[in-house]
């Protein structure tokens, strides 16, 4: 093995960001070819009058820099502006059996797509074919389904909102609530799970409340490489002496010790913050244990006399507090410390640093919300900040920081499998059709229903869905069953080569291009997770002009399959004004005068009643809600099992691979790796750096398996390991997911290590 591709475990000791991050950046931007053109792009991201990034969902801040991008904000545009092409000679070249070959990482440098590509089984490939055809192909197999039920609509969550509405409405006329998507693997839970707590399911913050903090709590989130940009907020927060508490399994070296790459001063003189004021080293599935235990501290102090719970608001605009009290008084010391793994001492002081501050923040990623109780997971959170009033003032408030950008922004203009009645009378008074109203399928429905037989296509706005989904071998058999699979993409991914019987791969302009029509050059917008909306502009050519913008795709798919439609998608192709309208007529209490709004280029805040201590609930109240015991998964008799959190590497995006290593975790040219504690691995007879697999324990028939895994020490609490995804996706079983939201457990996975019979080379464990 050459020295190149070696293997290594080497610990990084630096702080996160700074000179390393500048180094990354640059690098990528040589390595696609790009440095003059990335850095121009780098230039009008995030800024007024340019475009989103197309890599997370986090905010841009109220003051302005002059660069407002990351290390991974410019790896996703370095990516997507590539001098790379993926061509018909390419497709000539390779059979999609010689592709299904090749890693993750492969494909994706392969580059940019340049041309709409449809299979053909004789040979094997992938062969040119006109855009009309295409969508003549697509009209067709719709148009043939004995039911409309029986298609699936994925929406990926960079999908842009004028795109997502009408994808919205045209599934609708066709005749079903089919909508699988991204947020239904990550956040769902923040959408089914705080409605019933606090009426919306969405966060309460805005940017300037981190500036008014007095205490803020990051809970199962990376917050250095799933969104850096959030650093700055919480540099500035610890300059100022706020607090930051930081609950995870894993120390993430960003939430250690950050250098802010844009500050001068701290880069010449190599200097860095601390982040974390306090690491809570939880165990997997201890989180529910961690909050019972800081409200049963709340409980307890007040019971002392001492005023530390907000009795106004608590009595003003709550209710359920008796029940919940009574809920967490049940639960002892002893099980509340077994089960998160943290002493008493610690969890009471870290609800003391919650009980002195007047505002607090309790940010949170799937951590929390892939677990069996995911969603109720979220309403203790919710609980424990209505205890303390930490809704509708400054400085407070929940805060789900989630993944794509624009995830929540599909969701919000009509992405959503259970639509509510007076949305789907409210398109039915517009759109002038009559929507169905039975819900639809989410990821998990729509794979069973393939599994099953009864899905015949397969549409994807976007995404990787093949290779981002659970139980990898049972949902590469049911897609394969599939008379039609579609992937609207800007890149080649695994998704396009588990397909249908027939099959397409449509090339899209990105998030960075120009969009042209004839009614001139167009935007689209972009709703962040603090419910900001802001305009998107391109400012690249498109990398090909065989390449469409998603809108034209969605509306030409509609007219290829609804010809008879009365909607005027030949117009809505063209004018963007007229869709964003018609969002406005079907969203009047948060979109009105959408058109207006939008001409501020740094966009409006959509109305989130919480913020005004307006709670849309059935009773008009924020309510505290009990999940029982302490539990958030199924608990496994096996004495051998392991609590397996899947992860991403720092050189990684949702399932675009940039690089096989991850600098902050010391791994280099390896993702088959397994993060465990030392006295875990000694205990099964291992060595640092031992070659295993694992084999999930579960008893419904299946035997899931991933081999060739090398075992590196690290600080991982007892019982919990970690390992990439979606490489170990194949170990996560289609039925194990959070009842309410659906979404897989993809966080708390019962393993256990079983002998490898690969060949693998093992890791050399450097430094």
């Amino acid at each position: 093995m050459s020295k190149e591709k070696e293997s290594t475990f080497k610990p990084y000791h630096h702080p996160a960001g700074g000179w390393g991050a500048a180094g990354a950046t640059a690098k990528v931007l040589m390595e696609q070819s790009v440095l003059v053109k990335g850095s121009r792009g780098l230039l009008a991201m995030n800024q007024p009058g340019g475009f989103k990034c197309p890599s997370c969902a986090f905010p841009d801040p109220d003051h302005r820099k002059t660069l407002e991008f990351c290390e991974n904000g410019a790896k996703a545009l370095a990516h997507e502006a590539t001098k790379a092409r993926v061509t018909r000679e390419f497709f000539e070249r390779h059979t999609v059996t010689e592709l299904m070959d090749k890693s993750d990482y492969w494909l994706e440098m392969q580059g940019r797509l340049t041309e709409p590509m449809r299979y053909d089984a004789a040979t094997d490939k992938y062969v040119p074919v006109a855009w009309d055809d295409a969508f003549a192909l697509i009209g067709k197999h719709l148009r043939a389904l004995e039911s409309p039920h029986q298609a699936e609509f994925y929406t990926s969550g960079r999908t842009a909102n004028e795109t997502a509405f009408l994808y919205s409405i045209f599934v609708r006329e066709f005749g079903t609530n089919n909508f699988p998507d991204c947020s239904n693997m990550c956040h769902e839970p923040t959408s089914r799970g705080l409605p019933p707590a606090i009426g919306v399911g969405k966060g309460t913050i805005v940017m300037a409340d981190f500036d008014h903090a007095e205490a803020i709590f990051v809970i199962g989130q990376n917050t250095g490489t799933n969104s850096p940009r959030m650093m700055t907020n919480l540099v500035e927060a610890r300059k100022r002496g706020v607090p930051v508490i930081l609950i995870n399994p894993m120390p993430e070296r960003a939430l250690i010790r950050f250098t802010e790459p844009q500050d001068i001063l701290q880069m010449a003189t190599f200097g860095s913050t601390a982040i974390s004021s306090d690491f809570v080293h939880v165990r997997i599935g201890g989180d529910l244990a961690v909050f019972k235990g800081m409200m049963r501290a709340l409980f307890e102090a007040e019971d002392r006399g001492e005023a530390v719970l907000d009795t106004a608001f608590i009595a003003e605009h709550t209710v359920g507090l008796e029940a919940l009290r009574a809920d967490v008084m049940s639960v002892s010391w002893a099980d509340i410390t077994r089960i998160s793994g943290i002493t008493e001492e610690q969890i009471r002081h870290i609800a003391g640093i919650y009980a002195k501050s007047n505002a607090t923040i309790i940010c949170y990623g799937m951590g929390l919300t892939q677990h069996q109780e995911g969603s109720r997971l979220l309403q203790q959170v919710a609980n424990l900040l209505l205890l303390k009033g930490n809704f509708g003032k400054p400085g407070a408030g929940i805060a789900p920081i989630r993944g794509h950008s624009n995830v929540q922004g599909d969701r919000t203009v009509g992405i959503d499998e259970k639509p509510s009645q007076d949305y789907l009378d409210r398109v039915r008074d517009v759109f002038g059709f009559e929507p169905p109203r039975a819900h639809g399928h989410h990821v998990l429905e729509a794979l069973e229903a393939m599994e099953a037989g009864t899905a015949k296509v397969f549409f994807g706005m976007g995404g990787n869905f093949a290779r981002a989904v659970p139980d990898t071998a049972r949902t590469y058999a049911a897609m394969w069953r599939l008379n039609l699979t579609v992937g609207v993409a800007t890149k080649l991914n695994r998704g396009h080569l588990v397909h249908g019987k027939d099959a397409l791969i449509l090339p899209v302009v990105s998030r960075s291009e120009i969009i042209r029509t004839t009614a001139g050059e167009q935007f689209v917008t972009i709703e962040d997770a603090m419910a900001n909306v802001t305009p998107s502009r391109g400012v690249f050519e498109p990398v090909s002009p065989d390449v469409r913008p998603e809108t034209e795709i969605v509306c030409r798919m509609a007219m290829a399959t609804l010809p008879e439609s009365r909607t005027p998608w030949a117009q809505y192709m063209e004018d963007y004004t007229l869709i964003r309208d018609k969002i406005a007529a079907i969203y009047p209490d948060i979109y009105a005068d959408f058109s207006e709004k939008i001409k501020n280029p740094r966009g409006f805040h959509l109305d989130i009643p919480p913020r005004r201590r307006v709670w849309p609930t059935p009773n008009g109240k924020a309510n505290f809600l009990v999940l029982p015991g302490l539990e958030v998964n199924d608990v496994v008799a096996d004495p051998a099992m392991l609590r397996l959190a899947t992860i991403r590497s720092h050189d990684q995006y949702n399932t675009t691979i940039y690089s096989n290593n991850d600098r902050y975790r010391g791994v280099y040219n390896n993702r088959l790796v397994i993060f465990m504690n030392k006295q875990d691995r000694e205990d099964r007879g291992l060595e640092n750096g031992a070659v295993i697999g694992l084999e999930t324990c579960s008893d419904d028939g299946y035997r899931r398996y991933v081999d060739g895994l090398t075992v590196i020490d690290y600080p991982m609490p007892r019982g919990a390991i970690a390992g990439y995804y979606p490489e170990l996706n194949p170990l996560l079983p289609l039925d194990y997911f959070d009842e309410i939201s659906g979404t897989p457990a993809a966080k708390s996975i019962p393993v256990k290590v079983v002998p490898s019979v690969a060949s693998a080379a093992p890791i050399r464990i450097a430094g």
